[in-house]
């Protein structure tokens, strides 16, 4: 089974990977290259062909703008088949913006310090690796001074998301209270997603209008950081965010030590690092809850709600011992019952909590594999070995798809995932998880 599992995982992502060298996330439903999802594919790339792993980091770098920003969606080639596209965002507008590559006007998770790690401790050929790594790790270094410098406005070391699609857990319950306090106006737009997909399991077009209006307004400023911090409804520390940015600093400083003769940059993320996970501790732990939670910097309060978020400091080493052992018995109690997969997306014993939804309680295999490196690096060995196994159970069940139902008595009546089939960041995890 697994070695047909393999197999399987390499042909989707060789079948993804397009001309223009990058991969699609799965055909028709994501015709493009996503910022997080390029760091993921690429490390399963690298399992097997490291050149189309250096490959679609170099196809997305290349992409990036003057200020180091790296947009969430590149648009390399015309399609109909997604909503909204380059002629609604209009990224051009930000007079530092790459005029050669169509993109969107925001980000996504900041993973691609973490990737390019472990695509040198991967790879055969160190030497190869680490010169591809040589060339291009100083635009990652800029992407995340660009964070601390144009994202930070309390100079906290905690950098806020102005857009629910820049946290990459879209319409999460954890979004619906800043909902509560928009009121956008209905546009007029035609949906792709949902003629391809169910439309139960996608956002909602009401919930499309508050995503809309978030870029009205960015663009009417012309994608000025300033402006968006002053005025975007929308504006969220974002614990996932803010670990991934903390885990690819280490990477960095990690990486930078090998080549050598990067003091300053070292002494900079060093000084980075301490700053964010002392913020991170003291704003974003909430000790009632035993768990990480989002801050919506907008409205200056917290969002208490524990989802698989709440969790992804593991992967970052960011709790103490003491804290870790606190959101892990969190996560087995509410998540980890019997009759659940590991780990669904948002809290099951939450009213919002919905099984099939999108970001809203499906598992993640992205998710999943953040969690099985951190309950390890913590010593937690056997539930890391669950959610890996949990994982493996669910893609052997039904395949590669986007997202899974998390309650175990449902494949007794369904016979496949959620969203895409075929889905890159599912194979490419897979792969990974399938070496460790």
């Amino acid at each position: 089974m697994a070695t047909n599992l393999t197999k399987e995982a390499q042909q989707i992502l060789n079948e993804n990977f397009q001309a223009g060298g990058y991969t699609i996330p799965c055909k028709g439903l994501y015709p493009f290259q996503w910022k997080w999802d390029a760091g993921f594919i690429a490390l399963g790339f690298a399992h097997y062909d490291m050149e189309k792993a250096k490959t679609e980091m170099k196809t997305l770098l290349d992409a990036q703008w003057e200020n180091g920003f790296i947009p969430h969606i590149v648009f390399h080639q015309k399609s109909d088949t997604y909503f909204p596209g380059p002629d609604f965002h209009q990224a051009e507008l930000h007079p530092l913006s790459n005029k050669d590559y169509p993109s969107t006007g925001m980000t996504q998770p900041p993973v691609l310090g973490f990737t390019l790690e472990k695509m040198y401790q991967i790879a055969q050929n160190k030497e190869d690796v680490l010169q591809f790594i040589t060339e291009n790790i100083g635009k990652v270094y800029d992407n995340h001074n660009y964070f601390y410098s144009k994202r930070d406005p309390q100079n906290e070391g905690l950098v806020y998301i102005y857009h629910n699609w820049e946290s990459g857990t879209d319409n999460s319950p954890l979004w619906d209270d800043i909902w509560e306090t928009m009121d956008p106006p209905t546009y007029t737009f035609e949906r792709k997603d949902t003629k391809l997909i169910d439309p139960s399991e996608r956002p909602s077009n009401r919930e499309y209008d508050h995503y809309l209006y978030i870029i009205d307004i960015a663009k009417a400023h012309n994608y000025d950081d300033q402006k968006i911090a002053e005025l975007s409804p929308f504006l969220v520390q974002d614990p996932l965010f803010n670990a991934m940015l903390i885990k690819s600093n280490e990477a960095m400083i990690d990486l930078y030590k090998i080549i050598g003769g990067n003091e300053d940059k070292i002494a900079q993320l060093e000084k980075w690092q301490t700053k964010s996970k002392a913020s991170f501790n003291s704003k974003l732990y909430d000790a009632e809850l035993g768990a990480y939670i989002h801050y919506d910097l907008r409205n200056e309060k917290p969002i208490r709600f524990v989802s698989s978020s709440s969790f992804s400091p593991l992967f970052a080493g960011i709790p103490s011992k003491e804290q870790a052992a606190t959101i892990i018995n969190t996560m087995m109690t509410k998540f980890g019952g019997d009759d659940m997969y590991l780990c669904a997306s948002f809290d099951p014993t939450n009213e919002r909590f919905n099984p099939k939804k999108y970001w809203r309680g499906p598992v993640w295999i992205n998710l999943n594999w953040m969690l099985y490196y951190g309950l390890k690096d913590y010593g937690y060995d056997e539930i890391a070995d669950r959610v890996k196994s949990d994982s493996f159970e669910l893609l052997s069940k039904v395949g590669f798809y986007e997202y899974f139902n998390p309650i175990k008595a449902a494949y007794d009546t369904e016979t496949k995932g959620y969203g895409g089939g075929n889905f890159s960041w599912s194979a490419a995890l897979y792969l990974d998880l399938m070496n460790q």
